[in-house]
């Protein structure tokens, strides 16, 4: 089995992560390493590991390089909050 590296936009909860890295495990790859663009650990429900994060935020609404809100701003060349 190969070498898996996992890539996220954001990491919020944990809950998404953990359940896709779970699978992952179970076909028993030679490593298993996650990476996200950004990571919101305060939204943290599960202690999920993430090796390689490019910006920690707070817990607001961000949208931008593929991000959305109500199929808006996906589009936007950079990062930016909602409602602040």
């Amino acid at each position: 089995m190969p070498n898996i590296l996992l890539v996220e936009d954001i990491v919020d909860t944990g809950l998404t992560l953990i359940y896709l890295q779970d699978i992952l495990r179970t076909r028993a790859p030679r490593s298993l390493k996650t990476a996200c663009l950004l990571s919101k650990p305060s939204r943290r429900k599960v202690d999920v590991k993430v090796e390689y994060i490019g910006f920690t935020i707070a817990d607001k609404f961000v949208v931008g390089y593929g991000l959305d809100y109500g199929e808006k701003y996906r589009n936007l060349p950079y990062i930016a909050v909602i409602g602040d």
